[in-house]
């Protein structure tokens, strides 16, 4: 995964490689399952925090946020982080029943990054983007 992480030029992939690493160096394997359930929870809660500090801290106004909640940028945004969330939630339903296909996504952002100069940000939406081709697949094998 480090080598990965390298070629990809990701730090978060490398960062995350090497303290997974270091934890197994150092038997430290207990830690693992607390990582396995609680490591997304906590990643969301430091995203949260990153991304509320700007109304915190006063330089987004209560005038701010009004206008964004009303004006059509807002109500798309609103619509919009519906829509992911439920993706995300999708997307976390499908990497607990095939937790291996990680290292598709994962390959994917790489992808990404070197064709497309994207960013990735996570396996989250790209999980609920595979979610939902894998129920456009199923629903139209059905039909036939």
């Amino acid at each position: 995964m480090l080598i990965v992480g390298i070629v990809a030029r990701s730090n978060l992939i490398s960062i995350a490689a090497c303290i997974l690493l270091v934890l197994r160096l150092s038997n430290l394997n207990m830690v693992f399952p607390m990582l396995e359930r609680r490591g997304l929870e906590a990643g969301l809660l430091f995203l949260l925090l990153s991304i509320l500090v700007p109304v915190a801290n006063g330089v987004v106004t209560e005038k701010d946020l009004v206008y964004n909640i009303t004006s059509l940028p807002g109500v798309l945004s609103i619509i919009g982080g519906a829509l992911a969330t439920h993706m995300n939630g999708e997307g976390i339903r499908l990497m607990q029943v095939e937790p291996e296909i990680i290292f598709g996504l994962i390959i994917g952002s790489i992808f990404g990054i070197i064709l497309f100069h994207g960013i990735p940000v996570g396996p989250l939406t790209a999980a609920g983007i595979s979610a939902l081709f894998l129920e456009i697949i199923y629903r139209r094998n059905k039909k036939l």
